[in-house]
């Protein structure tokens, strides 16, 4: 079974990965919409604010570099998935603030 503080860990590294057009997060910006970690993987389901977004390669590419840096024993899948769409409701709190939102 995975520690709870490895799941942590992929959030805060996760954090770290700024959409570069709004300089806010992935987590906050709610694009992550699930992690998996297991012995052998780490996988991410995440979406783009719209199917049509630029920085979908960019983004999944910062994905695996970050973590496979983190866990170099693990593979790391990053999946986009479309359902539930993203919409400014899955942001932050935080996110709402820096975007001049709430």
């Amino acid at each position: 079974m995975i520690d709870v503080h490895e799941r942590r860990r992929v959030v805060e590294l996760l954090r770290r990965i700024l959409d570069p057009e709004l300089g806010v997060n992935i987590v906050d910006l709610g694009l992550i919409y699930g992690i998996r970690i297991d012995e052998d993987e780490v996988r991410v389901e995440m979406t783009m604010t719209t199917p049509a977004c630029p920085l979908a390669s960019y983004l999944r590419d910062n994905i695996r570099s970050v973590l496979q840096n983190h866990a170099p024993e693990k593979t790391v899948t990053v999946d986009v998935i479309w359902e539930p769409p993203w919409a400014p409701s899955h942001m932050s709190e935080a996110a709402h603030l820096l975007l001049g939102g709430k």
